[in-house]
């Protein structure tokens, strides 16, 4: 071992580990000492709490800047947003709309701050995205506080660098997706169980199962991937008797199901006809969307009314949503989101788990190894093999995971650095860093093209630097540490800056330049995979009117949409008080529309009738389609319906006024029936209906329901279309004169 470090001890430890700075125990009979806010902990040094707080600062600065450009990021989840900022009910149960038709196809905690943040500040880009770069801080300090406690301030601070450079994180925690709030939850999780290990005290494995509760209502049961991991963990490690450490992991799971179970019984309790409809399910049943389209579905690609078939199980064939296997997040549609640090993240997970092989039982270094790795493993085997819908930010779950095994393994690492296998340890991870760096950033090889010799050049300097680290004086080692750092951090912060530079609008979102994450990865028939998800379209052509107008590709080119080709979507445009609003393929890695075959430009400003554009964008809202929506918009419970979720929240968040979402997200859901629909017409609570939307001629998804096709043949034969600049509605008050 080295002997440059003193040995420290903490509560429960039956021997002594050698790792992370000693805890001075006051005067004899006191307390430690306490730290304070500006000075940080006593035995820190004092660069520590002023480079914690920089560090901050610096996320947050970075994690806001530019924020707008992504106006109302994705509207599906903006439109719940606006409605639960008007309805309590609508904030309650997550509706998309404040007339509470239907809800959005996750559980509300995600959406809850952002509501919250909307009824203070009004509706706009920065009060929507704003809690989510706060959550983004958020999860960079706990992640710092996490490994801080049991190595040191320069460990924590490299993981909280790592985790606040990746590309995926950068994008996530500026996007107002479920997964920005779902990653700090599951890191506090971790947290709590670490503190857990530290000491036995039953209140963190608590608040651990708290946290977890949560999570679950923010993304259902994503959030129980890292549960199996931390409960063995903490079955075997923990320093209290084995029945002590069974009873507490049953209060977690007690507090684990009150924390997520409340909402969950609350809604299934309650009388169907006055909730509104489970977005996402088949039968009105938020049990049934947790365990199938949520649930088992995303693993075996069986999700009832989803826009896609399996995606490839274990063989590794390709899918609508990429190739499964082992080495799916190294590949062309995952790799550059969240992989630059993950092969320095494994090897400094077996290093570190070789370092500690002989330490006690309750040893908490080697437990920090097993949480933060078990967590990884277990995300990374689910991602990698998951069948059913699967989107490159997904990843972001893995980037709390990756930047501590990375602070960790560092850490014990360099003071084990007068060995020889650990000074070649940590060369390996330097040398496996850049040669990956290089090869991500050669799948873009137009974007900075002198970085990617950097990254390796300064590497591999860095690598033989660290060979010899155990030898070399303070200064020469501080050197060979900085040039590691360098090249290793280079390439993902070269990225994140690209990601904050440029607008995300969308359902599937991606981090990089244009190219950066081929989604689809073989394509179809027509060859040409998908750039940045569905129907990745050519980067937009700003219009003289603000719009953003992508230029047509060829049918299953290197442009199209969907494998086998497709027309990349109509344009978006700029909406309310400068806010830039949804469109098809707006900003360099969004999507155009596109079906199997080639869909057409449909109704209303759509990327194709019910075209994969249309269905996971919003639509073009016109000044005239929106100015007639508006007239006399006090007089009905619904300003419109219309067929798909992003067609209806586009109008909504035009107009501010409820819009219902016919079928839910994909056009596929049983709601309302044709002749709940029917009812709300003749009661005069719906004024028009607007074409276009869902899957259109694509079918109702797999297996899901075709009422919205119902409706709209109805609607069709029976009152007047009137059109309005590119949108055609019809005017459910007007019936044709032979209906």
């Amino acid at each position: 071992m080295a002997t440059d470090h003193p040995r420290t001890t903490f509560p429960g430890d039956t021997a002594p580990s050698s790792w992370g700075p000693p805890r001075p125990a006051g005067e004899p009979g006191q307390p430690p000492p306490a730290h304070t806010l500006r000075r940080g902990r006593p035995e820190d040094p004092r660069w520590a709490r002023p480079a914690f707080l920089g560090l901050l600062l610096v996320t947050a600065v970075l994690y806001l800047y530019g924020l707008s450009a992504s106006g109302y990021a994705n509207s599906f989840y903006s439109a719940a947003v606006q409605a639960g900022s008007k309805s309590w009910k609508a904030f309650f149960f997550g509706s998309l709309d404040a007339g509470n038709a239907i809800t959005v196809d996750k559980p509300p905690a995600a959406l809850w701050p952002m509501a919250l943040s909307v009824r203070v500040f009004g509706l706009g880009s920065w009060a929507i995205l704003v809690p989510e770069a706060v959550m983004g801080v958020l999860t960079v300090a706990v992640v710092y506080a996490a490994v801080r406690r049991r190595f040191s301030p320069a460990a924590g601070l490299i993981a909280g660098a790592v985790l606040a450079l990746t590309p995926v994180a950068a994008l996530m925690f500026r996007f107002n997706n479920p997964d920005a709030l779902l990653a700090l939850l599951m890191a506090l999780t971790v947290y709590f169980v670490l503190r857990g290990l530290e000491d036995g005290r039953t209140k963190w494995l608590v608040w651990a199962g708290v946290a977890v509760g949560f999570a679950f209502l923010t993304k259902t049961l994503q959030a129980f991937l890292i549960l199996p991991a931390l409960a063995v963990v903490y079955g075997v490690c923990a320093p209290v008797k084995p029945m002590k450490r069974l009873a507490q992991l049953a209060l977690a799971t007690v507090a684990l199901v009150v924390a997520g179970g409340w909402w969950v019984a609350i809604v299934e309790l309650w009388p169907a006809s006055s909730r509104p409809y489970i977005g996402g399910s088949q039968n009105n049943s938020f049990l049934e969307l947790t365990f199938g389209y949520n649930g088992l579905g995303r693993i075996n690609g069986d999700e009832t009314g989803s826009v896609g078939g399996r995606g490839g199980g274990g063989g590794g064939s390709g899918g609508p949503w990429g190739e499964t296997g082992w080495n799916r997040m190294f590949n062309s549609e995952i790799g550059s989101q969240v992989s630059w640090l993950l092969p320095a993240a494994l090897i400094l997970l077996v290093a570190g788990l070789v370092l500690t092989r002989k330490t006690a039982r309750t040893d908490t270094v080697r437990s920090a190894f097993l949480a933060w790795g078990g967590s990884l493993l277990m995300t990374l085997a689910v991602f990698s093999y998951m069948a059913g819908i699967f989107h490159q930010y997904y990843t972001v779950a893995l980037a709390p995971y990756i930047a501590a095994l990375v602070g960790m393994g560092v850490a014990v690492l360099w003071e084990e650095r007068s060995r020889t296998w650990a000074s070649l340890t940590l060369a390996a991870a330097v040398t496996a860093t850049a040669a990956w760096g290089y090869v991500l950033l050669n799948r873009t090889p137009d974007y900075l093209p002198w970085l990617k010799w950097l990254v390796l050049v300064g590497g591999l300097a860095g690598a033989l630097g660290l060979v010899f680290a155990g030898r070399l004086g303070r200064r020469l080692a501080l050197a060979v540490v900085g040039v590691s750092v360098v090249a290793s951090l280079a390439g993902p912060a070269a990225y994140t800056l690209t990601t904050v530079n440029q607008g995300h609008t969308g359902s599937i979102v991606t981090a990089g330049p244009v190219g950066a994450s081929m989604m689809g990865g073989r394509g179809g028939p027509g060859g040409g995979g998908m750039r940045g998800g569905f129907g990745g379209g050519m980067p937009g052509r700003t219009q003289p009117n603000g719009t953003t107008q992508i230029p047509n590709g060829p049918p299953g080119g290197s442009t199209g949409g969907f494998p086998g080709g497709g027309m990349p979507g109509q344009n978006g445009q700029n909406g309310q008080n400068g806010q830039n609003r949804q469109g098809n393929g707006t900003g360099p890695n969004q999507q155009g529309g596109g079906l199997p075959g080639g869909g057409r430009t449909g109704e209303g400003g759509m990327g194709g009738a019910g075209g994969i554009g249309g269905l996971l964008n919003g639509a073009n809202v016109g000044s005239e389609a929106k100015k007639l929506l508006e007239k006399d918009a006090g007089d009905y419970t619904w300003v419109a319906a219309s067929v798909g979720s992003q067609n209806a929240a586009s109008y909504q968040l035009a107009t501010g006024d409820p819009v219902m979402a016919i079928g839910g997200f994909n056009g596929s859901d049983p709601s309302p029936t044709l002749a709940q629909f029917q009812k709300y017409v003749a009661e005069g609570r719906i004024h028009y209906f607007i074409s276009g939307g869902g899957f259109g001629g694509w079918g109702n998804g797999k297996g899901g329901s075709s009422v919205s096709s119902q409706i709209s043949t109805w609607v069709e034969e029976n009152f007047t279309k009137v059109t309005a600049g590119s949108a055609t509605l019809y005017d459910l008050t007007r019936k044709t004169s032979g209906s």
